[in-house]
């Protein structure tokens, strides 16, 4: 990632250059050793230094702005785009990371025009301006899918009364969209920068206000219990608890939060054959094992505290799914970065293509939460926040739901990596990382030769696995027929996958439960990128053939 405080100048023989200066690639970053300037950088012949002639004309100051981005971009990949870009890709990678790197450069530039003299100010205008405008024209998908359910919402209301009784500001109301449950909606025009909603420290559920508790005096001392723990323990008392100043936000939760965790029998064998289906067997086993350690010792430990009708294993259940689908990870005023359940902001629902990325840390001047737009939300318009970089596994186990072509969704593979792929051609294929994946082929860019639509780095990969590196000056014969052998592999692999995933379910999805239709869903998603796949294998050997 980029470093938080961006490096800044303005300098030129009387003024008359302004430069732009990105922050330095961090050598912390686990992925620098990937994105050394000689490794992509270079490669692209940019840098992370930039010369805009105060004289010049808004045609060529967008070049050099359209240069800023790709830098900008690169400097914000995470490990999967850095995998699955490939050499002549320029972006955008994902709308997260243009999100990301349009905010660096707006960033930046606000900085200069705090000092920039008059001769400079016009095109750093005109740079600002423009960036801007591409912020405003990046559209969000998701809210054409979703329609505002009416209903009472006293409940909702109160929590709002709640929220401003205890200082809480917004812009937002919330509202119930079909599918999706609660969400939280612009209640006027939000631009770049505006702070959509502010929560006071006050207010946030983190381990301090646990240390002013009772049970957290109680428990202390035990080794056996972490303070994760304690803060579920704490919840579930708080839940019941009638003069508690959270007693508003507590019956505004939901009664059941339908993650994975609470699938049913039916929603489990929908799954069987699936990553998913282990990945959350096993978390529930943990959970469970958890909770069997706990109780009924602490009702016989601390019966004052425990009342063995409310810690059941609902309950506890319930509290764990309410830290999984609602915490947030916050940098409080006091330095320590903690886990904690925010008031309000809860209700913000997940897209890949958020309105509000950068969050998480508290004003230390006001004491307060803050979540400022990186892109525009319009009135009536559903306002998303970004729950992290998760696949669709991820946020099924523990938020129950599954976003639409997902960036993130990518099946692993478990390939021999002795090979040393510092001695590919490409010198961009060179990685410290020895895991490979594929993803849906609907989101790459190239279709055809030489990688036919799959990751560049798993193509790369098998060339070399299989003794048949691409050579420039070997027959045109003979380079086809390297291609067939990775594309034959491939096949040999996903085509067995496939026929594992079985035929669609001809199940009746409208009367089937929330859980059934969930696990239906994704392994509808698994069939389609492993189908994807075996798509553009078949293809590619159709293209050889021709």
């Amino acid at each position: 990632m980029a470093a938080a405080a961006a490096e800044v100048a303005a300098a030129g023989g009387g003024g008359e250059m302004v430069v732009v200066r990105l922050p330095p690639l961090s050598q912390d970053d686990p992925l620098f050793q990937d994105k050394k300037m000689q490794r992509i950088l270079d490669s692209r012949n940019l840098s992370c230094l930039f010369q805009v002639p105060n004289s010049c004309s808004a045609a060529d100051a967008f070049k050099v702005l359209d240069r800023m981005i790709q830098a900008a971009r690169i400097a914000h990949m995470d490990e999967l785009e850095l995998y699955f870009t490939g050499d002549d890709d320029f972006g955008p990678l994902s709308t997260r990371n243009e999100l990301e790197s349009l905010n660096l450069l707006l960033k930046i530039l606000n900085t200069l025009l705090l000092t920039a003299n008059v001769g400079a100010m016009g095109v750093l205008q005109v740079l600002r301006d423009e960036i801007l405008i591409r912020l405003r024209s990046l559209e969000l998908e998701d809210n054409d899918q979703m329609v505002v359910q009416i209903r009472n919402q006293n409940m909702e209301d109160s929590l709002l009364k709640w929220g401003e009784q205890h200082g809480v500001k917004t812009k937002l109301q919330i509202a119930f969209f079909e599918g999706a449950g609660r969400g939280m909606v612009a209640s006027e025009n939000i631009d770049v920068g505006d702070i959509a909603l502010e929560i006071p420290e006050s207010s946030i559920i983190s381990e301090e206000l646990l240390c002013q508790s009772g049970m957290f005096l109680a428990l202390k001392d035990l080794d056996s219990i972490t303070t994760e723990t304690m803060l579920l323990l704490w919840s579930i008392r708080e839940r019941y608890n009638p003069s508690s100043k959270f007693k508003i936000y507590f019956e505004a939760l939901p009664a059941n939060f339908n993650t994975g965790l609470s699938f049913g029998i039916d929603a489990l064998a929908a799954l069987e054959g699936t990553l998913l289906f282990d990945e959350l067997m096993q978390a529930r086993q943990h959970l469970r094992q958890q909770y069997d350690e706990l109780f009924p010792m602490l009702c016989i430990k601390f019966p004052d505290i425990f009342k063995q009708d409310v810690y059941t294993w609902d309950n506890f259940l319930w509290a764990c799914e309410l830290w999984y689908s609602n915490s947030m990870m916050v940098v409080l005023s006091s330095g320590k970065l903690t886990t904690c359940l925010i008031p309000i902001a809860g209700l913000l629902n997940h897209s890949v293509s958020p309105h509000i990325l950068n969050y998480g840390r508290v004003d230390k001047v006001t004491k307060s939460l803050k979540f400022p737009l990186s892109r525009p939300c319009k009135a009536g318009e559903q306002c998303f926040l970004s729950y992290g970089k998760h696949p669709g596994s991820h946020l099924i186990t523990f938020y129950g739901f599954l976003p639409r072509d997902n960036p993130y969704d990518v099946i692993p593979l478990d390939l021999d990596t002795s090979v040393d792929e510092e001695d590919s051609s490409s010198p961009s294929v060179t990685t410290s990382q020895t895991s490979h994946m594929v993803r849906g082929t609907w989101l790459s860019r190239l279709r055809g030769p030489p990688t036919y639509g799959l990751p560049h780095r798993l193509v790369s990969h098998l060339h070399a696995i299989l003794g048949c590196n691409q050579n420039e000056s070997a027959p045109e014969a003979d380079n086809k027929e390297n291609d067939r052998m990775v594309l034959e592999t491939l096949l040999s692999i996903f085509t067995p996958m496939l026929e594992g995933l079985g035929e669609p379910d001809d199940f009746d999805r409208e009367n089937a439960c929330w859980d059934v239709n969930l696990a239906l869903d994704y392994k509808d998603l698994q069939r389609r990128i492993v189908l994807s796949i075996v798509t553009s294998c078949t293809s590619g050997l159709a293209m050889l053939d021709s």
